[in-house]
């Protein structure tokens, strides 16, 4: 088989896996969850998955932190205030429309190892915010909601960077990883190493996007739901 057919395959299963457990969740622990027609439900996922991916291509440098193919965005804030809203398997299905969307108008450049990588850091945030959150709704929830979240997207990211991207990275492209841990080098002088350069550049990068969007869904989520999704 081919090598890209067979990690698509791998990333659509994934994707379908995590669906599966976010449905087993929202029976067994969310009884609060959203009753809502098929209709509004694919129409307002449909709607933050195209905001979503629109909000990657707004992508900011931090060059004071990381190199500068690590970006910051914030594409997650659509996802957080959906899966808020509807409930942690809408979260993976905003997730899934979101890279698609970032697909349709431009395509891959990283054999799609870039898109999985988005896809599941994404989810390690999404997924425990609005699954705390939708346990039972309140303010306190939701704070801690999202600041696990948080803590599992920069924990998660930090990690999979290190075990998995970084190296799929320097393969893909031909660079050796010095010469990628040596760029790290250049903004920050402690970055030596693989572990250096995830402690003191990926794992910041991922702690501030997570902050942001946090900060920005406790502010905006309830406006968007009485406001956009009332009238949906």
């Amino acid at each position: 088989m081919d090598q890209t057919l067979k990690f698509v395959l791998i990333c659509l299963a994934i994707v379908v896996g995590l669906y599966i457990l976010s449905v087993a969740f929202e029976r067994l622990f969310c009884k609060s969850r959203k009753k809502i027609s098929a209709a509004k439900y694919a129409a307002t996922v449909g709607m933050c998955g195209a905001l979503a991916g629109l909000f990657m291509f707004l992508e900011i440098p931090l060059l004071f932190l990381a190199p500068e193919f690590y970006k910051l965005d914030l594409s997650e804030l659509p996802v957080m205030i959906c899966s808020f809203y509807l409930g942690p398997a809408a979260g993976v299905l905003t997730e899934f429309i979101k890279i698609l969307m970032k697909l349709l108008f431009k395509s891959t450049t990283t054999a799609f190892v870039g898109e999985l990588a988005n896809f599941a850091v994404g989810c390690a945030f999404v997924l425990p915010a609005s699954m705390i959150y939708h346990i039972r709704k309140t303010k306190k929830t939701a704070i801690v909601g999202l600041s696990a979240g948080t803590i599992c997207l920069t924990c998660f990211g930090s990690f999979f960077n290190a075990i998995y991207l970084l190296p799929a990275f320097a393969a893909l492209f031909g660079i050796p990883l010095d010469v990628i841990i040596g760029m790290g080098t250049e903004i920050n002088s402690h970055i030596t190493s693989v572990s250096t350069f995830v402690l003191f550049a990926v794992a910041p990068l991922n702690l501030i996007k997570g902050v942001l969007v946090s900060v920005l869904t406790f502010l905006l989520y309830k406006r968007f739901e009485k406001v956009l999704f009332k009238r949906m």
